[in-house]
C-alpha cells in the first residue's frame, strides 16, 4: 500500500510539479529518485542544480521526512557544505502526510534558490553562507556565481547509477528533438512506445 501511494503521488508530478524542476524513479528502487533543477532568473541563473530523492521505508507515516541530497555542488545557508544535504525539517518541523507530498518538498527545494532574506536568529546547514548572506550580500552573490559556474562545468558528471543523465549533445539528439515538434502534439497522453519509434526513427535518418 505504501508503494502504491508514492506511485500515485509520482504520476502526480506530470502536472503539478514545480516549474523547472525534474523528477526520475530509479531503475531498481522505488524509494529513490534521481533529479535536476534548472534555474532561470534570480542570483542562482543558469545553474543546473542535480540532487537525489531518497524516501524512507515507512513514508506516508507521521514524520516520515524524505531526503534530498545534491550531487551538484550548491552554495546556500540551507545546504550541508559537506554531506550537500538540504535541510528540510527547519522547513518542515513536522512532516504531515495528510499535508506534505513529494511536490511539497520539490516546492520547497526551488524556493531556497529564489530566497532573498535570511533570518539571522534561524539555524542554518551552513553558517558560512549564512554570515555572507546576512552581512555581506556582495560576497554571498560572488559565492553563488562560482557554484552555478560550477555546476556548468560538471553538468556532464553523472552520478552512477543514475536515472537523470546528461550527455554532450550529438546529431542524433537535434533530429529527435525536431521530430518531438513536429510528430507529438499531446506530450502528456504520449506512450513509451512512440518515444521509442521516434528514437529509432532518428537514428535511421543519420545512417
Amino acid at each position: 500500500m505504501r508503494n502504491y501511494k508514492l506511485t500515485i503521488e509520482y504520476k502526480s508530478l506530470k502536472q503539478n510539479a514545480p516549474g523547472g524542476v525534474f523528477l526520475v524513479p530509479s531503475l531498481d528502487d522505488i524509494r529513490t529518485f534521481h533529479g535536476f533543477i534548472i534555474i532561470r532568473r534570480g542570483m542562482y541563473a543558469g545553474g543546473i542544480f542535480k540532487f537525489q530523492l531518497q524516501v524512507p521505508p515507512n513514508y506516508n507515516d507521521k514524520n516520515a521526512w524524505p531526503q534530498i541530497t545534491f550531487t551538484t555542488f550548491v552554495y546556500n545557508p540551507l545546504v550541508d557544505p559537506v554531506t550537500w544535504e538540504l535541510d528540510i525539517k527547519s522547513e518542515f518541523p513536522t512532516w504531515d502526510p495528510q499535508t506534505h507530498y513529494l511536490v511539497t518538498v520539490l516546492t520547497y527545494l526551488k524556493k531556497i534558490f529564489y530566497t532573498k532574506e535570511w533570518n539571522a536568529s534561524s539555524a542554518y546547514l551552513n553558517l558560512e553562507a549564512k554570515s555572507l548572506a546576512i552581512n555581506n550580500p556582495p560576497q554571498f552573490r560572488k559565492m553563488v556565481e562560482q557554484c552555478v559556474e560550477q555546476s556548468k562545468l560538471t553538468i556532464y558528471d553523472n552520478l552512477k547509477g543514475s536515472t537523470a543523465v546528461f550527455v554532450e549533445e550529438k546529431p542524433e539528439h537535434s533530429n529527435f528533438r525536431t521530430l518531438l515538434k513536429t510528430k507529438i502534439h499531446d506530450t502528456a497522453a504520449v506512450s513509451r512506445n512512440a518515444i521509442l519509434d521516434l528514437i529509432e526513427e532518428s537514428k535511421n535518418a543519420l545512417s
